[in-house]
C-alpha cells in the first residue's frame, strides 16, 4: 500500500472508530467536509499543513497518517511539491509519546504550522542551511547545529530565504492522554 492508500485508509478508520460522520469531523480538524472526503476516496493529497490540522484534530501523532508496517521504513511526504517533506526517522513510541521527523525546506518555501494539541512541545534543531522559525510572533534564525525548544501549541511557521533547501530535524512531544 503506498503512503496516500494508507492515509486515505487512515482517515476513514479513525473517523468510523470515532463515530464521526464527514461533517463532525470537519468540525473537529477544521479542514472542509468536501476535502476530508476528497482524501478518503484518495481524489486528493493534503498539503502537510492540512495533514497536521487533521491529525491534531483527531488527536492523533502526525506520523499515524505517514508511516505503516507496509509503507518504507523513511517515506517522504510532500504529496504538493509545495516546497517542505516530512520523513519520520522513528515511528510514534506511544510510551515516551514523541514523533521524530527529518524536514527539508525548499529554497523560497515556507510552511505556517496551525497550532497542535494543548501541550505539544517541539524541538527543533537544524541539521544543514539556515532556517528561519517563526514563534510567539517573532521570527529567529537557527544556523546548522543550532536549536530550539517551542510550545507547538501555538502558531508557528518555518522559511528557507535562502538559495539552498534546509534540513532540520522535529521531535513533537504529545502530552499523556486527556
Amino acid at each position: 500500500m503506498d503512503i496516500t492508500h494508507h492515509l486515505a485508509a487512515t482517515l476513514k478508520q479513525l473517523r468510523h472508530d470515532r463515530g464521526l460522520s464527514l461533517t463532525q469531523a470537519a468540525a473537529v480538524t477544521g479542514v472542509s467536509k468536501a476535502m476530508l472526503g476528497q482524501i478518503e476516496r484518495n481524489e486528493s493529497s493534503p498539503t502537510v499543513a492540512t495533514l497536521w490540522k487533521i491529525a491534531t484534530g483527531l488527536n492523533v501523532p502526525l506520523s499515524h497518517f505517514i508511516s505503516s508496517a507496509d509503507t518504507p521504513p523513511r517515506p517522504v511526504y510532500d504529496p504538493q511539491q509545495n516546497g517542505m517533506s516530512i520523513a519520520p526517522l522513528f515511528p510514534f513510541d506511544e510510551q515516551l509519546r514523541f514523533d521524530y521527523f527529518a524536514i527539508t525546506l525548499a529554497p523560497g518555501a515556507q510552511s505556517d504550522s496551525t497550532p497542535h494539541e494543548a501541550g505539544v512541545t517541539e524541538h527543533v534543531v537544524v541539521i544543514h542551511g539556515v532556517l528561519e522559525l517563526q514563534t510567539a510572533g517573532e521570527w529567529r534564525t537557527l544556523h546548522s547545529g543550532e536549536g530550539l525548544r517551542f510550545a507547538g501549541d501555538t502558531p508557528h511557521a518555518y522559511r528557507n530565504a535562502q538559495p539552498e533547501p534546509v534540513l532540520f530535524h522535529s521531535l513533537i512531544h504529545y502530552p499523556p492522554p486527556r
